[in-house]
């Protein structure tokens, strides 16, 4: 098995829905004996008039995710836009590259301290808070409460036309490659236990899921999917959601087993 086989890059880009496509690659997590894998995601959603590239902190491989981006931009308009759910590497490590790359490109989120890591892009870092929107020409996208949070300024996005949430760390759990389950949304493995591995995922990537009681949290995620119409759910390390109303149940009992977990 090559390298390139065991992260899965070669079947990205994906398409989800018209213009939201999905990229990235898979890294190896150990669980009870055996070898799952867990995403490292990044999207792009496009209007008529540009497109704006979800989180690109994919690091491990660079130029992986330039390759990905190249493919996914072909006939759709021009990268304009960054959104940054968080500070952490697996989400916004490859930001500085990109900028680099396009020059017209703005990045945008809660962005407060970005320009103490890249003082030579400080004027294109552009802060916003929850509510605010872009405009991609014939699709919005609005930064969104992030329920989930493992850091102060972690947001999440929506787009209006794919009516999609980018929900950064919710949603999050692993999958098995062994299995053939790399590249499929969650409605295409049904057998996939997400209640035990998103409870696993939380325990020790978000650990304060530990000390909290979450029912509010699931509450407030119900809430919030409801609120926005969202159809689609797509998270950077867990599977992409495309029914909602379906996953939602378990999604939120992963959270309240989180809390269980010794």
């Amino acid at each position: 098995m090559t390298a390139t086989d065991l992260k899965g890059e070669d079947l990205f880009p994906i398409e989800l829905a018209p213009d939201l496509l999905w990229m990235g690659s898979c890294l190896e997590v150990p669980y009870r004996g055996t070898m799952l894998h867990s995403y490292t995601s990044s999207y792009m959603v496009s209007g008529s008039e540009s497109s704006l590239l979800i989180d690109p902190g994919i690091t491990g491989d660079p130029h992986m995710l330039e390759r990905q981006l190249e493919t996914a931009l072909e006939g759709r308009p021009p990268l304009r836009w960054i959104f940054l759910s968080h500070q952490e590497t697996p989400h916004a490590g490859g930001v500085g590259r990109m900028l680099d790359m396009y020059p017209e490109v703005t990045a945008i989120g809660d962005v407060r301290d970005y320009h103490l890591f890249f003082p030579e892009h400080a004027d294109r870092f552009r802060s916003m808070a929850e509510g605010e929107s872009v405009d991609l020409g014939d699709n919005e996208f609005t930064v969104v409460e992030a329920v989930i949070r493992d850091l102060i300024t972690t947001r999440w996005g929506f787009a209006s036309r794919q009516a999609a949430l980018f929900a950064s760390d919710g949603f999050a759990y692993a999958h098995h490659h062994r299995a053939g389950q790399c590249g499929k949304v969650a409605e295409e493995v049904p057998e996939l236990d997400i209640i035990e591995l998103a409870g696993v995922f939380y325990q020790y990537a978000l650990p304060w899921v530990r000390l909290t009681d979450m029912e509010p949290y699931a509450e407030r995620l119900i809430a919030l999917i409801e609120s926005l119409g969202a159809d689609i759910v797509a998270p950077v390390h867990g599977l992409p959601v495309t029914d909602v109303r379906n996953n939602l149940p378990k999604t939120c009992e992963g959270l309240r087993q989180a809390m269980n977990v010794a």
